[in-house]
């Protein structure tokens, strides 16, 4: 009678074990970050054994000039999560708040070279090299980690508003390539290329909801 009882003990833990696996399973899918794949930014889950896997959106080439003056490209960042976001150094209210959200990402993963951070001046007529490293050096930006770069207008905000999706109001209320760009976009970029967050750089909480998706990501 005994060994009977041992024997349904065994298998009753045997299959509680193996739901909370399947549950366990289960959360490790659902807490998976989508990709973003158009400009309304409509999550898409993608499996890797879907065929529209390998059309997913990814961020086009680039060339820019950082605060050193040294030549940024997509390069530097191959194989490694980076974080994306477009300001000038004179933004009297929104850059700052978003310079300063960003520094709590640096501090997050300052001794972690697979992430990176890169801000696109979308003044580059105002924001020299030498104007660059100066905001490095007063909002304490450490170069081995976080790019601040300069280069053509046309290219940084064909960039922002095609590849990163930066500007909400493109194709809508913004129809010229060449306006302004302000936006409080941050955009979270995967080892390939490809948006898997969006956050609002002006807001500490979302900040922080981005360092937890970036080491999911890791």
């Amino acid at each position: 009678m005994k060994v009977r009882s041992n024997y349904w003990l065994i298998i009753f833990v045997v299959l509680v074990s193996f739901s909370c696996k399947k549950k366990l399973e289960k959360k490790s899918v659902e807490i998976e970050l989508p990709f973003y794949n158009e400009e309304m930014f409509t999550p898409e889950w993608i499996a890797d054994n879907d065929p529209r896997y390998d059309d997913i959106h990814t961020i086009a080439d680039f060339s820019f000039i950082n605060q050193l003056g040294d030549t940024v490209t997509q390069d530097y960042f191959h194989g490694k999560v980076y974080v994306a976001n477009f300001f000038f150094t004179i933004c009297p209210s929104v850059c700052p708040k978003m310079t300063a959200n960003l520094n709590r990402v640096q501090e997050a993963y300052k001794d972690d070279d697979r992430v990176k951070i890169i801000s696109h001046t979308v003044m580059p007529w105002i924001d020299s090299v030498a104007k660059l490293k100066d905001y490095a050096y007063a909002k304490n930006i450490d170069i081995n980690q976080w790019q601040l770069v300069t280069g053509e207008k046309e290219e940084i905000y064909a960039l922002a508003r095609t590849s990163y999706f930066a500007d909400e109001g493109f194709g809508k209320t913004v129809t010229d390539v060449t306006d302004f760009l302000h936006t409080e976009k941050v955009i979270l970029i995967d080892q390939k290329r490809r948006i898997r967050g969006v956050y609002n750089g002006t807001i500490p909480l979302e900040m922080k909801r981005m360092v937890e998706d970036i080491l999911t990501l890791l």
